[in-house]
């Protein structure tokens, strides 16, 4: 498998990354995957044999059990593996157990050491922004944990652009630790960072981390138009979902790939991974297979390339609304 930058580091990170969501299946978690030690430790080193490298997590999946399950499955491997978690849900029932203060940012980097059985983290993720702490107290805190060594990168998750353009101006100001990575929801479904994130990273160098890049499923092909949804899926009940799409448009999109599939020998879910590869700024995708099925197939998402051609015609047909000032921006710079 080939590898990229993680941003601007001299750490190689492969295309894919295999996120661990689905490991544990405890409370909330339960509906994304139920994955337990036996099954992660299978897909784990299948994972590594087709040459991933790069493993992401959160310490708020499966109350931390996700954290857990991984560390074992990975056991001596640790060494070759750039590892990622998070920090900024809730993780206990005290005032303090959320959020991105120095208190709980510290605290729960020490936890997810111990959940992973590891003394250092290589990529530590803000999961997302929190209003009630000041950005100044997050990253001091995240710049003594990289100076302390428990932290060698840090990255940040779900940020509008103006609060990572802020966080990032802090840094460069204070001469903190700087963000390295932005993880964002990204696919042909949902491709609204184009407005705005994904061009602040390419201009700040940020290694963009697509999740959800199948969204939720919707893009395997097992949701088609004018048949029965499958028993048991994620997107059985449309109406009751945490992310949001126009399935009618979604199914032309699927119908797309397919074409653009069958004339690689691959499957629906290698296109639409293999897609967001041809895409400025994405370092590596975030998977998330169930079972050793799912992952192999995924593996082969970097066998071949999408011509520019193919991604042209997905980016039309995926196109999302331009919301002001951005189409009026995009007007102007027509008259350079």
């Amino acid at each position: 498998m080939k590898t990229r930058f993680l941003g601007n580091t001299g750490v190689r990170v492969s295309e894919l990354c295999f996120g661990a969501m689905t490991f544990g299946g405890k409370g909330y978690w339960t509906y994304v995957g139920q994955v337990q030690q036996k099954e992660a430790d299978e897909l784990v080193n299948t994972a590594i044999d087709g040459g991933i490298n790069f493993f992401d997590t959160a310490d708020v999946y499966s109350e931390g059990l996700s954290e857990q399950i991984l560390g074992k499955a990975l056991g001596d491997k640790r060494k070759d593996i750039i590892l990622a978690t998070k920090v900024r849900s809730r993780t206990g029932p005290g005032p303090n157990d959320v959020g991105l203060s120095r208190k709980h940012i510290i605290d729960s980097c020490n936890g997810s050491l111990k959940r992973l059985g590891t003394d250092y983290i290589d990529l530590y993720q803000v999961h997302s922004f929190d209003p009630k702490t000041p950005l100044e107290e997050t990253l001091g805190a995240l710049d003594d944990l990289v100076r302390e060594g428990k932290v060698r990168y840090i990255g940040v998750s779900n940020f509008t652009g103006w609060q990572l353009m802020k966080a990032l101006s802090i840094s460069e100001k204070q001469n903190l630790e700087r963000f390295v990575t932005l993880q964002a929801l990204y696919s042909l479904i949902a491709r609204d960072l184009e407005n705005e994130l994904a061009p602040l990273s390419l201009d700040q160098k940020l290694g963009i981390l697509p999740w959800s890049p199948l969204g939720g499923g919707f893009l395997t092909g097992k949701y088609r138009r004018g048949k029965p949804r499958p028993e048991g899926a994620r997107r059985t009940d449309p109406t009751n979902q945490f992310l949001q799409y126009d399935e009618e448009k979604g199914f032309d999109i699927v119908d797309a790939l397919e074409k653009i599939a069958g004339s690689h020998k691959a499957t629906i879910t290698q296109a639409a991974l293999n897609y967001l590869l041809r895409k400025p700024g994405v370092t590596s995708v975030i998977i998330g297979a169930k079972t050793k099925e799912q992952l192999t197939d995924n593996l082969k998402t970097t066998d071949w390339e999408m011509t520019p051609e193919e991604v042209a015609r997905l980016d039309e047909l995926s196109k999302p609304p331009r919301v002001y000032p951005y189409w009026m921006l995009e007007r102007l710079s027509q008259d350079r």
